[in-house]
Order: C-alpha cells, then sequence, then structure tokens
C-alpha cells in the first residue's frame, strides 16, 4: 500500500514539475582556452580624447537639450564670471514675511526674480539676513573695493 502511494505521490510531482517547464537546461560548456602560445601580446589600450563629463552619454539619464535655456544642473556661482551675475546689480523689490523663515525678492538686470532665504546665494554673494526693509549679503571681496557686504534697500515709491 505505501509502495503504491509513494508511486502515485511521485508521478504527482513529476507531472507537477512537467507542467511548470520542469528543471532548468544545463549550462552549455565552456568554449576551449586557446594555447597559451598562440595567443597575442597585449596592445596598450589607446588614450581617448579629453571628454567633458557633460558629453559623456550616461545610460538610463535623459539628455538636458537647454535650447536657449539656462542649464538648471548649473549652479549660479559658476555665472559670476565677466558680465556675469553679481549682487551689486539686482535689486531688492519685496520681502515676504510668515510663521517662518523670510524670503527676499531679488530681481536682476536681466529682469529674472530671485526667491532667497538667508544662506542662499546668488552670484557672487551669499544672503546674510533679511530686514524689515533691506537685505544684507556677503560678496567675494574684489580689488579695491571698500567692503565684503553690500546692503540692498527695498524701493519706495
Amino acid at each position: 500500500m505505501r509502495a503504491r502511494m509513494s508511486h502515485a505521490w511521485l508521478a504527482g510531482v513529476l507531472t507537477t514539475l512537467g507542467a511548470c517547464g520542469g528543471p532548468a537546461p544545463a549550462p552549455a560548456p565552456a568554449p576551449p582556452k586557446p594555447p597559451a602560445a598562440a595567443a597575442p601580446a597585449p596592445v596598450a589600450p589607446a588614450q581617448p580624447a579629453a571628454v567633458k563629463a557633460s558629453e559623456v552619454p550616461m545610460p538610463g539619464v535623459p539628455n538636458y537639450e537647454p535650447k536657449g535655456r539656462r542649464d538648471p544642473f548649473v549652479s549660479l556661482e559658476a555665472r559670476q564670471g565677466a558680465g556675469g551675475l553679481t549682487v551689486a546689480s539686482t535689486k531688492l523689490t519685496g520681502i515676504v514675511r510668515g510663521d517662518r523663515t523670510p524670503l527676499a525678492l531679488v530681481e536682476a538686470s536681466d529682469g529674472i526674480g530671485y526667491i532667497l532665504k538667508p544662506g542662499d546665494t546668488l552670484g557672487d554673494g551669499r544672503l546674510l539676513e533679511i530686514g524689515s526693509d533691506s537685505v544684507v549679503f556677503s560678496v567675494t571681496p574684489k580689488p579695491g573695493s571698500p567692503s565684503d557686504r553690500v546692503v540692498l534697500k527695498l524701493a519706495t515709491n
């Protein structure tokens, strides 16, 4: 009786395995290695041309096409070169106060507005504090400049 039960059980397991596709096929054997004497001499890799990191395509990462717009992945601090954004060339257009940190509304000479909180950087400066009608920036000192601080006052009309 036991032999019949074990045969029936074994037949059921085999039928189930057959329905599932059965065991995985054995991997193909590795190709034979060529004799050591027939191996070619190693060749030094060619030196690649200098390529910027931004030009190297990364798998799974979409490329940014600026189409005349500013690249959002480049810091504003990178624009501070000749003719770039400076704190002295901006104007304070508003101050927003609420339950949380106050915000400063600053407009650059090209008409682009920025919303800043203390600690944010803009061009050549870092916002230190926001007062009731002014903001104070710490800027990188330039030769001949009397101060490393710039105060922007809110325009009263």
